[in-house]
């Protein structure tokens, strides 16, 4: 009883150090100086509005690119409630800067100045539970006295107030547009064009799109020749929305703000701008002061001095390769689930049957060593397909060919690590190694700005528009499972050797570094994963330890992981709104009364993750039976079985359930992580995907240390420092 006592009282100390270590770390990360206010715009703002525009129409728009010397570019996300966004929805993100639906009706002329419809674009948002409010942009515009003209019935639908209506209103007419612009820059801070429904009859194949952007071209060259009445006049060309499906990004250019790339602080990717974000950035060249706004946007900013042939080339590319990453995404997660349940079921059916154990018993140190380095790749997939988009795959045609390539390539290459270098002879050594290298490149990514991740197959959708930065819900599962494989290895070491204090030191110290890459607003952001990583890890410490895991403490974990993740959301949300993650913005809608709409909507998602997406699903179950029914809590008879059942003829005779009286913190570990993925499913809005990836990386790793494990029974080598048979 002493003894237990003592590790007690010098585990607990560690584990309140541990916390407000962690805590302190993340509110160091959050802080930073609001920017400086904003002067008042003394320049006249023309936004031009082609609903579709792409920059691979960019070689046909001629004149507009020409003629432009300070020309900024960037990739417009027009993703709105729904996944392909219609001309009205993008209008609208402008007008409220949040998502709002606006259905896939044509904006129509406005009657008297009243917008057709407005009504339902308000109901529309009110469905949506975004807390989106059409009209905003014209209210705070009139209240700060800004002028404005609309020219078409897009531009109408963006410059509204509130109630539907638009002061200053123009039909478009091409034969007038440069006299129109002219006029309207004359007596307007803000000029917005609508130019129309360009598409029209290509779809039919009255017209080709060449001949569609060559009129485009035209129309832009007359609204730089009206607009050039103004003083120094700064003219956004914005893509709007799609143009039917596909989804894809859209052209955004700018003149008069420098040449570079366009950025914003919603995405913190060079090259890369939210729809929302137009409605931020139009009041900042305007010098208007927002307020407490329910807008999502940030200012759009010139990120870097680049020739503009270059900018747009730069734009070109994040063009194919978002268009090359979509339509494989489906094929490539089955993919990965068919290989994870084949694995599954060779092990678990296949290598039970007495044919197959007749057969290749002479051989079963090559099966073995088969099974181990097959895990280990089917483990190593997910890094690899993020570290493959260091390699331009979306280049080469048929894109999937390079992009397999690479990932087996990768892959192979991890799997080589894991089983020469010096950590091989450890029953955890080739299973930790593939942990690491997937945990390290991960959070180097997020410590780097999330590069990687951008358009990566198992990354960042850049046509979803959820988040560009941070750890985003499937790199946040990858990184959990890879952390507390990797950290429960180097614990065990110690605990085999007696060295409690220092194995509870190792968890302790691995899930600060953790818990502040994931969670810190300015690193990885992530609302979710810092409740269930500090349980894991505060559960995992305790383990260690030697500490008896009581309902008691288990609660003091759970409150220690509230209490540090509600003050990461509170400082983020100190900081100016146009610098808060969505970490911050929750904390305010929790102020505003907002809470429940967003969890409900939250919890929408996750319903419809866990319903609808059938390939995670089934991997997550059969993943978790595997583990349950074989590795964890092996209740069959052939399991338990003093000589190893039917599995005997791999494991020499040995129960499996003694690999785990091997391996001490085995279990424990395997505790914290399925605690882990059961909160991170709990809280994020992935639903079934955080317990299917983590799946996807923990159960293959599981297999290759159970088969280095048989490998030490029936191919006996010097044994090494934990004590167990070294495999060969």
């Amino acid at each position: 009883m002493a003894t237990r006592w003592a590790r007690a009282s010098a585990a607990l100390p560690a584990a309140v150090v541990a916390t407000l270590a962690a805590l302190l770390a993340l509110l160091a990360t959050v802080w930073s100086p609001a920017p400086a206010d904003a002067e008042p715009g003394d320049r006249t703002v023309v936004l031009v509005g082609v609903p579709g525009l792409r920059w691979d129409d960019a070689e046909h728009l001629g004149g507009f690119l020409d003629s432009v010397d300070d020309l900024a570019a960037g990739s417009l996300v027009v993703r709105s409630t729904t996944a392909v966004a219609c001309p009205a929805d993008g209008w609208l993100a402008i007008s409220a800067g949040n998502r709002a639906a606006g259905g896939c009706d044509n904006p129509r002329e406005p009657v008297d100045g009243a917008i057709p419809g407005w009504d339902g674009y308000l109901a529309a948002a009110d469905d949506a539970s975004f807390g989106a409010e059409p009209g905003l942009l014209g209210d705070v515009l009139a209240e700060a006295g800004v002028t404005t003209t609309a020219i078409g019935p897009g531009a109408a639908v963006a410059l509204a107030t509130s109630d539907g209506t638009v002061a200053d209103y123009r039909s478009y007419l091409t034969s007038t547009l440069t006299q129109d612009v002219a006029d309207a820059v004359e007596r307007s801070d803000l000029v917005v064009v609508d130019l129309g429904d360009v598409w029209h009859g290509t779809a039919t194949g009255d017209r080709t799109r060449e001949e569609a952007v060559a009129t485009v071209a035209a129309q832009l060259d007359a609204v730089l020749a009206g607009a050039a009445a103004g003083t120094d006049p700064v003219v956004l060309v914005s893509g709007i929305s799609d143009d039917g499906a596909p989804a894809g990004l859209r052209l955004l250019a700018s003149a008069g703000l420098g040449a570079g790339e366009l950025s914003s602080p919603s995405t913190r990717q060079a090259g890369y701008v939210l729809a929302t974000d137009q409605h931020a950035w139009l009041l900042d060249l305007l010098g208007v002061d927002p307020g407490p706004t329910s807008s999502i946007g940030a200012p759009a900013q010139v990120a870097t001095t680049t020739a503009p042939a270059d900018v747009v080339a730069a734009a070109q590319d994040r063009e194919r390769h978002s268009d090359a990453q979509r339509p494989l995404i489906p094929g490539f997660f089955l993919g990965l689930v068919l290989v994870n349940l084949t694995l599954f079921a060779a092990v678990a059916v296949g290598l039970r049957r007495p044919k197959v154990a007749r057969r290749v018993t002479p051989h079963r140190g090559p099966v073995l060593r088969t099974l181990r380095a097959l895990s280990l790749g089917v483990a190593a997939i997910p890094v690899a397909s993020y570290l493959t988009n260091l390699l331009p795959w979306w280049r080469v045609e048929p894109p999937v060919v390079a992009l397999l390539a690479g990932v087996v390539a990768i892959a192979g290459l991890i799997v080589a690590v894991a089983l020469l270098g010096p950590w091989r002879r450890a029953l955890l050594g080739p299973a930790a190694a593939v942990a690491a290298v997937t945990a390290v490149v991960l959070a180097v990514d997020v410590v780097t700005g999330a590069r990687l991740q951008v358009s990566a197959i198992m990354g960042i959708p850049t046509l979803v528009a959820g988040r560009f930065y941070g750890m985003n819900n499937t790199s946040f599962a990858l990184f959990t499972a890879s952390s507390i494989l990797l950290t429960t290895a180097l614990a065990n070491t110690l605990v085999q050797r007696g060295r409690r204090r220092a194995a509870a030191t190792v968890v302790v110290g691995v899930g600060v570094v953790a818990i502040v890459v994931d969670g810190a607003p300015s690193l990885g952001a992530d609302f979710g994963g810092p409740p269930a990583l500090l349980v894991a890890f505060g559960l995992l410490t305790l383990f260690a330890a030697g500490i008896r895991v009581t309902a008691r403490r288990v609660v003091l974990v759970l409150l220690g992981a509230a209490l540090v993740t509600t003050a990461i959301a509170f400082v983020d949300w100190l900081r100016p709104p146009g610098s808060r993650t969505h970490l911050g913005r929750f904390f305010a809608d929790v102020l505003d009364g907002q809470m429940w709409p967003v969890i409900g909507r939250k919890l929408d998602q996750n319903l419809t993750i866990l319903f609808n997406n059938r390939p995670l699903t089934i991997l997550a179950i059969c993943g978790v039976l595997l583990v349950v029914l074989v590795l964890i809590r092996p209740v069959k008879e052939t399991i338990t079985s003093p000589h190893g059942g039917e599995f005997a003829w791999l494991s020499g005779g040995a129960p499996i359930s003694a690999m785990a009286r091997t391996l001490p913190m085995l279990r424990p570990g395997l505790i914290a992580l399925a605690v882990a993925a059961g909160i991170g499913f709990a809280v994020n809005d992935s639903g079934i995907a955080i317990p299917a990836l983590a799946v996807a990386v923990a159960v293959p790793l599981l297999l290759a240390s159970c088969a280095t494990w048989m490998l030490g029974r029936v191919e006996p080598g010097p044994a090494p420092a934990d004590g167990a048979q070294a495999p060969r």
